[in-house]
């Protein structure tokens, strides 16, 4: 069974520990796999790249590395105030997140299978 993030791309959210404690970014990147989400700002490494062939330029390229899932906490729309997320599921079958603070609907995933 594959593992569930909280968190989804696109997703704005509020680093909790680490070096970047504090900051809040975009998610570019989510790997269930792994438990690691990729933010946009967030855990910045320095990378040297050799160039490649003539046209390609060698250098130093900062980008930005995984950190863990649990590391960051999804804010909401509304309230903006990082928050933990709640499930709702309707009459109709639609499952939707839901800020733990003020009830707002975050988004609307897909139908709930019928088992």
């Amino acid at each position: 069974m594959a593992n569930k993030v909280h968190v989804k791309t696109g997703d704005e959210v509020y680093i909790l520990s680490g070096k970047d404690k504090g900051k809040k970014g975009k998610v570019l990147a989510v790997n269930p796999d792994n438990m690691t989400v990729i933010v946009e700002g967030v855990n910045i490494s320095t990378k040297h790249a050799k160039p490649r062939g003539r046209l390609q330029q060698g250098g130093i390229i900062h980008q930005e590395s995984p950190i863990s899932s649990s590391k960051v906490m999804l804010v909401c729309n509304r309230c903006k105030r990082p928050t933990k997320v709640g499930k709702v599921v309707r009459e109709s079958g639609q499952k939707d997140r839901v800020c733990k603070k003020c009830g707002e609907i975050i988004d609307t995933q897909k139908e709930a299978k019928d088992e």
